[in-house]
């Protein structure tokens, strides 16, 4: 799991089958501290909630697929949860 901002949507005229109903969103992945970590990818909204401006947390890979409501669609991410607050553990504090 990743945290990540939305930065943005995606319009799509057409869609897989699997993936009608399900909103595509541009999200920027962020690293332990908050700032951006790489290039921003396209997630599909697995909680059907999130949207511009907030912070997530999302998947990759064979777990993106399923994480939406019809499994193993072609997606490469999906985004699984909106978090509410980050509080930063230090190093070698414990779990």
């Amino acid at each position: 799991m990743q945290l990540g901002r939305v930065i943005g949507t995606v319009v799509a005229t057409m869609k897989y089958e699997g993936l009608e109903g399900v909103k595509l969103l541009i999200v920027q992945p962020l690293d332990r501290h908050l700032d951006p970590e790489g290039r921003p990818v396209v997630a599909a909204d697995g909680v059907h909630m999130a949207g511009p401006g907030e912070l997530i947390y999302f998947v990759g890979s064979r777990e993106a697929a399923q994480a939406l409501p019809e499994t193993f669609v072609p997606v490469d991410h999906a985004i699984v949860g909106i978090a509410d607050a980050v509080d930063e553990l230090s190093p070698g504090s414990g779990s």
